[in-house]
């Protein structure tokens, strides 16, 4: 069997054509600069084709249902064993995904939870004990009043699937007569056919009677029976009042006389009916209108004070509201918020007197007297009765706003569940806790003989799942946090510790930058799982660009020299030992290893300090009510511990109270007291690492305007001008100069039956993307498609006698970007690339010298090289007067700030406190600082290595 895997021509993007060697079973790096081609290599190589390889050895009928994958361009791998990526795309989108369902912890749980908790009543808190045949008669006797109709009814299905015919024979043969499905009443002698995919709730009547004293034995037995058909359940269904009341043998508090519904793993599902919390239906908040959103206080409202309608006098609900002002003796013409209560009241949620109504019609006056409905309840019953989508979605992003659910508080389960609990925490709180927290609690809970012997393999399985994400430093999360707020870097280390947990052996494993979000403090411990990942017997392959990881490895490939059109050559592959010691001339990361090359501390900023913005009261999430100063004109970091509060200070407080205040925006913002110095910004922008577009057709010329001069260029040209071109002419987005064939794409898809679609270059217009006849204008000897195919730097000669072009392609170049193509499509740019893209815009602009920006982790994706040039450019940003604020990790990027503030001291919920704030030297000198410590240790590493 081959010690190796061996790739042959190599030619996905941009590689040229490559040969590289893998040893198995060793913990590979593949770094170089951003835009190189690792992930061509490592995801869009190796790993599709060693997905592709499973994927072929099934049937044509399995292959047809999951998806298809293209054969990578590449003359062969040897090899090569089941592939799998570990990415740093979200989880989820779905809001019902958890940190715990995602990695099974909830469900482990939730057997936990069924088979030792301990039930409570949900009302009033006391243990729960079951309840006797007696017991059920006397609280039968005490709630139904003598001589009410009442139905004996035993529980056959909850919420189950299926068609039941089995069942409900076996009760016919047994005497019973009726039963109730879906409340709707059967006779069983009849057919009774039920639709088997949807879930069901089936009663059986055992009895109808009245509540008397001569009827006591009869009820009895009827009880009996019923509990003996609903396996220990029983409802008595009142026929007078419409009024159900359910005992069980089982659990039954004494004081209250709630009865729980049997302890099973399902009812601690959120995502079940059994379990969900009936108002909010598992997902812990509700949509709710708020009337800062329906209505503007500030207007009349014949000017429109009222969002939801037209403010035009002639509209129908207009006229109603107009009839309820002036019944009610008020000027509607005066503002909003001068109404006096009663009327804001009676137009907000309606009357329970009657209003008269005019309408007037061409043929036809006539007057209504009712109450009137009020704008927030008509719009809340139109939100509960349309069946439009569109409709629903308009008025939750127009007038609604999530709060936490009334009924639950959050908990996402139904009050019975929350009943349960472990010791001192029913499920819902013991998932609200970090993960760490939750280890310790598990490692210290008593439980009796008999219980560990139930559930004591159950216990192990869960804290060894605990550990495996804490050893990927993860410790801070709570098991209840949404897997949509989790950043990429921590999707990606859940998907790790998950793998771990799996125990696979003899697998590929490609790693996409896992660092990503990690304090200097946290990588040793996700080392240490990697190379427990790779002790398995499992290829560990890591797309990286951490200095520590990549010293950490045990080999190397080293893509580059440049990125784009000059990368895509192997510079080196070998043990890191060789590169470490001997870095080939063309190697980067070679010279940056060695200290041959360093990221110098550029100049400070020298902006008046008089001016700041301060924070004051910052508590979301962990944060401890602190007051943050942030000196303006400056560039400033952020940094600290994974999970020290972070993005909860800059992402969910600062970034949209900012906007809520200077660009007029409705962002859901943290909780905070308040905020000073605002009057010395006039905009606020963050600049992320997102894609420029969502289509091919986007570009970086596009992006940019480039586009727009360059179309300007050709459309003035003799030529054109003779033809009557217009710069319309010169777009590959509309009809006229585009290809028609293949819509301006350049490219056309074939779909193949059982194989994937092909795509092939248009044999109309050759990939030009333009029909002939556009092509035939030239500027300098160069067409529009041609231009397009330029490199930034190839444009910059090309155009150099037009300043407002040299401008522009100078920033991109400046920005490192000089090897992309102007018509490059915004899909296969890098993460790193497309935000250079935006800053390189943002140098543009003509600044006032007053902007905000933000930029959170601009690091990810950047070799050491990259981050120098992204460094030098966020400086040039502050040299106009501008704000420039990160929240970073990367050492080198923290030691170029002006100022920087440290949170922490640890995550979660021990984090959330300003640990350290000032320069450089404040950090480095503060003994409670993390950051401080690697900051130390990083520099003297550079010292020694520089002499």
């Amino acid at each position: 069997m081959s010690n190796f895997i061996h790739v042959h021509g190599a030619r996905v993007h941009n590689l040229k054509n490559i040969d590289v060697t893998i040893p198995k079973r060793s913990f590979t790096v593949i770094t170089g600069l951003s835009g190189s081609g690792k992930s061509s290599l490592a995801l869009d190589t190796i790993y599709a084709e060693g997905q592709r390889r499973y994927l072929e050895s099934l049937s044509n009928y399995a292959r047809q249902f999951l998806g298809e994958l293209k054969k990578p361009d590449v003359e062969g791998i040897e090899g090569l064993s089941p592939s799998i990526a570990i990415e740093q795309k979200n989880l989820s989108h779905n809001p019902r995904s958890t940190v715990g369902t995602v990695t099974e912890i909830h469900d482990y749980l939730r057997v936990l939870y069924a088979r030792v908790g301990k039930p409570h009543c949900p009302q009033c808190g006391r243990p729960v004990e079951k309840q006797s045949l007696d017991e059920i008669v006397e609280m039968i006797y005490k709630e139904f009043f003598d001589g009410e109709r009442v139905a004996i009814l035993a529980p056959i299905a909850r919420e189950k699937k299926g068609e039941f015919r089995r069942e409900l024979e076996a009760l016919r043969k047994r005497g019973y007569i009726r039963v109730i499905i879906d409340n709707d009443q059967y006779d069983l002698e009849e057919e009774i056919v039920l639709d088997k995919n949807k879930r069901h709730r089936i009663d059986l009547v055992v009895d109808r009677l009245k509540v008397t004293d001569e009827n006591r034995s009869r009820l009895a037995d009827s009880v009996e029976m019923a509990l003996h058909e609903g396996n220990g359940f029983v409802e008595i269904n009142s026929l007078d009042k419409k009024h159900r009341r359910g005992f069980s043998e089982n659990f039954a508090c004494p004081v209250c006389g709630i009865s729980l519904p049997d302890i099973n793993p399902k009812i601690f599902s959120f995502n079940n009916p059994y379990g969900a919390c009936p108002y909010c239906h598992g997902l812990g908040y509700t949509m709710e209108l708020s009337e800062e959103l329906v209505i503007d206080e500030n207007l009349s409202v014949l000017d429109g004070a009222i969002r939801a309608i037209s403010n035009s006098r002639d509209s129908f609900s207009m006229k109603r509201i107009l009839n309820v002002i002036e019944s009610l003796g008020e000027d509607p013409k005066k503002p909003f918020k001068d109404l006096s209560e009663d009327v804001k009241e009676a137009i907000l949620y309606g009357t329970d007197y009657d209003i008269r109504f005019d309408y007037i019609t061409e043929n036809l006056t006539y007057q209504v007297r009712k109450p009137f409905e009020g704008i927030m309840n008509n719009l809340m019953r139109r939100y509960r009765e349309t069946e439009s989508q569109e409709i629903r979605e308009w008025m939750e992003n127009k007038f609604m706003e999530s709060r936490v659910c009334t009924s639950c508080g959050g908990k996402k389960l139904r009050s019975e569940a929350l009943g349960v609990k472990l010791g001192r925490y029913n499920i819902a709180e013991l998932s609200e806790l970090t993960i760490a927290s939750i280890y310790k609690y598990l490692c210290e809970l008593k439980l009796s003989e008999h219980e560990l012997k139930i559930v004591g393999e159950l216990l192990s399985e869960i804290k060894k799942r605990l550990q495996f994400l804490i050893d990927v430093g993860l410790d801070y999360l709570t098991l209840s946090r949404t897997a949509m707020t989790l950043s990429g870097g921590e999707a990606q280390r859940i998907r790790l510790a998950t793998q771990i947990g799996s125990g696979l052996t003899g697998v590929t494993y490609v790693l996409d930058e896992p660092t990503i979000g990690l304090h200097p403090r946290d990588n040793t411990r996700l080392i240490e799982t990697l190379k427990k990942l790779r002790d398995l017997d499992n290829t560990v392959i890591v797309v990286e660009h951490d200095e520590e990881v990549i010293r950490s490895s045990d080999y190397i490939v080293d893509i580059g020299p440049g990125a784009g059109v000059n990368g895509g050559k192997v510079v080196f592959q070998g043990p890191t030992e060789k590169l470490l010691d001997n870095p080939p001339e063309e190697s980067l990361t070679g010279k940056y290893l060695k200290g041959e090359l360093v990221i110098p501390r550029l100049k400070n900023s020298n902006a008046d300090k008089e001016k700041k913005l301060i924070l004051r009261g910052a508590r979301q999430n962990n944060l401890k009510a602190i007051d943050v100063e942030f000196p303006l004109g400056k560039f400033i970091c952020v940094t600290g511990v994974s999970g020290s509060g972070k993005s909860s200070l800059v992402m969910d407080t600062l970034y949209p109270a900012l906007s809520n205040l200077l660009n007029k925006t409705k962002r859901q913002e943290g909780l905070y007291d308040g905020i000073e110095g605002i009057e010395n910004l006039d905009n606020i922008i963050v600049i992320d690492q997102g894609p420029i577009g969502r289509t091919p057709r986007s570009n970086p010329a596009t992006y940019t305007g480039l586009f727009n001069f360059i179309r300007d260029i050709y459309a003035r040209t003799p030529e054109a001008r003779a033809r009557g071109y217009t710069k319309g002419r010169f777009s590959f987005n509309v009809k006229g100069g585009r290809c028609e064939a293949c819509q301006g794409h350049g490219l056309i898809k074939i779909e193949m039956q059982f194989l994937p679609n092909v795509y092939v270059e248009c044999d109309i217009c050759k990939g030009k993307r333009y029909n002939r006849e556009t092509l035939e204008i030239t500027y300098r000897g160069k067409n529009i498609s041609d231009v397009l195919n330029m490199t930034v730097d190839e444009a910059l000669e090309f155009f150099e006698r037009i300043p407002p072009l040299q401008r522009a392609l100078k920033l991109l170049q400046d920005v490192g970007l000089g090897y992309i193509t102007l018509g490059q499509p915004a899909t296969t740019l890098s993460g790193g690339e497309a935000q250079r893209i935006k800053l390189a815009s943002e140098l543009k602009k003509r600044s006032t010298g007053r902007t905000f920006y933000i930029l959170d982790e601009p690091t990810t994706g950047l070799h050491f090289d990259d981050v120098h040039k992204l460094i030098a450019v966020l400086k040039r940003l502050v040299e106009k007067g501008n704000t420039v604020l990160v929240v970073e990790h990367n050492l080198d990027v923290v030691k170029n700030a002006d100022h920087i503030i440290d949170l922490g001291p640890e995550g979660g919920d021990a984090g959330g406190e300003v640990v350290a704030s000032g320069t450089l030297e404040d950090i480095l000198n503060n003994p409670k600082s993390y950051t401080g410590y690697y900051l130390r240790k990083h520099l003297e590493v550079e010292e020694k290595t520089l002499g």
